[in-house]
């Protein structure tokens, strides 16, 4: 009769008069004594009635101490502000039964993963006599989930990484090849050039977004807010993507307000996250598609909508949208893929700088939208927008000595240096460089971090030791981005840095007098 009485409570059905004490009794010791599970009985307020070994196991509370106490007390600030907990009794109540996956908090504060399962508990008459209430802790089984979905996640971003590094790295091979078949050519090495740059700065591309979402999951990505007209950002971004989307026959509008869209924001990183919402736009609608970008000002926000007619967002794709390594289906139709990278860095941009990024779309095959949302600013004076095209300041001739133990990279900049008028010696090794360096001080000094025997900190600080050196100028030059590695340098006594690929303009600001 127990057994009987048991599985109707658990299944929300009637109970029988209990006509059996011994049988009760023993159901009651069996429950109580089983550890791996939280079995409790709630009164139809969410008050908590009895308590079990495995509740005390799982949550840390003893009997005397839980007993008449609100069952919400298991649940987090979140989740109590949403009013969950008398949710799950209303979903109980109204059909028999409710179950639930989520985090739930133990005496001392500690979170928990637990599944949940309430029935509500009626009497012969079908009146609510309360709840009962079955909770098991999942920390473990979620914790190998999760890093098996790391683990899954990982290996499809190597295998997202190998395919985009190959992209540009194929081109750049076959121009180099033309070159070499026809070296004298000029149309040829014109187009092959051409190609080189663009896919060298397609790779660093790839490489400065995967130090940005590095930076910026560890907090400490840089702002320097301005304030801007995000009407002449925005009108930049289309500018830039114009010839790609006419490659493709797209149509790209811009609409925008007549009056100024002042907000407080870097003017370079507004400038990557709504140029990443143009890619997407540009990579994932087909030919001839549309794509608007949209200026809107409304009670003291100022937002842009970046919308297109493309693929869409399938319902369980937009949920996690901004996730990172997450993407759409890639096509064999549709190679260009990118990292999965992009929007989570410009959503976590975007809420640093105070704003909001929202994505919308009806679904598959029915276009998509994505909206920054910045707050106005007031009364305040416009600064200039991110700055157009970099001037190349020319320095008088100098001489350079570069130091680096990659052969072809020393080369390769000491012939860019040369042909930019300086005069350039090469060292492959720190000794070497202080050898060098002793019998002619250069002017400046370019000078690898990651060198052989001696790095470069170590070149550099045994050089500013001597007074000789006192004019000189160190400048490293380093496949090394991070904050951490540019305030190391500041300390090890360089005047400048630049990041491995150095482009011509930057070469020569860097090795300019100051």
């Amino acid at each position: 009769m127990s057994g009987n009485v048991a599985a109707r409570a658990m299944a929300g059905q009637p109970m029988e008069p209990r006509n059996d004490a011994a049988g009760a009794n023993l159901f009651r010791l069996l429950v109580e004594s089983v550890r791996d599970y939280a079995i409790f009985m709630l009164d139809p307020e969410g008050r908590v009635s009895t308590w079990n070994a495995g509740a005390e196991n799982i949550k840390g509370y003893r009997k005397e101490e839980i007993l008449g106490k609100h069952f919400s007390i298991f649940y987090t600030q979140d989740a109590i502000a949403r009013r969950f907990p008398q949710y799950e009794l209303d979903m109980a109540r109204e059909h028999g039964r409710f179950e639930d996956e989520g985090w739930r908090l133990r005496k001392d504060g500690s979170k928990f993963w637990a599944n949940v399962v309430i029935n509500a508990v009626r009497d012969e008459r079908g009146a609510l006599r309360g709840f009962a209430k079955v909770t098991r802790d999942l920390t473990a089984r979620r914790q190998v989930e999760e890093l098996q979905r790391s683990e899954r996640l990982m290996n499809e971003f190597l295998a997202m990484l190998a395919h985009e590094l190959r992209n540009p790295l194929a081109p750049i091979q076959t121009s180099l090849d033309l070159i070499a078949l026809r070296p004298d050519d000029r149309e040829t090495t014109q187009w092959a050039h051409d190609v080189i740059a663009r896919q060298t700065r397609q790779l660093a591309h790839l490489v400065d977004e995967l130090l940005d979402v590095s930076r910026i999951t560890q907090g400490k990505i840089t702002l320097r807010p301005q304030n801007v007209d995000l009407r002449a950002t925005v009108r930049q971004v289309a500018q830039a993507w114009k010839g790609a989307s006419s490659a493709r026959h797209q149509t790209l509008d811009v609409v925008l307000p007549a009056e100024p869209m002042p907000v407080h924001a870097d003017s370079a990183r507004l400038e990557q996250v709504l140029s990443n919402l143009v890619s997407n736009a540009v990579r994932y609608t087909p030919d001839g598609g549309t794509i608007v970008l949209r200026g809107h000002v409304h009670a003291g926000v100022a937002s842009v909508a970046v919308s297109d007619n493309g693929i869409g967002i399938p319902p369980d794709l937009l949920m996690r949208v901004f996730d990172l390594f997450v993407q759409g289906e890639r096509n064999l139709d549709r190679g260009e893929g990118g990292l999965g990278v992009g929007l989570t860095l410009a959503k976590r941009l975007v809420d640093a700088m105070g704003g909001t990024l929202t994505a919308e779309s009806p679904g598959a095959g029915q276009g998509s939208e994505f909206t920054l949302a910045m707050p106005v600013v007031q009364h305040l004076a416009l600064a200039q927008a991110s700055p157009a095209a970099r001037e190349t300041s020319v320095a008088s001739s100098r001489r350079v000595l570069v130091v680096d133990d990659n052969a072809d990279a020393a080369d390769a900049l000491g012939a860019l240096l040369e042909a930019l008028g300086h005069r350039a010696r090469i060292a492959y090794d720190g000794p070497t460089a202080l050898r060098m360096a002793a019998d002619e001080p250069p002017d400046v000094m370019l000078v690898d971090i990651g060198l052989p025997e001696m790095n470069g900190y170590d070149v550099v600080r045994r050089l500013r030791e001597m007074p000789q050196f006192a004019q000189t100028r160190f400048v490293a030059c380093t496949g090394y981005g991070r904050p951490q590695d540019s305030e190391r340098l500041d300390t090890a006594g360089f005047d400048a840095y630049l990041v491995k690929p150095v482009e011509a303009a930057d070469l020569e600001r860097a090795i300019a007098a100051p």
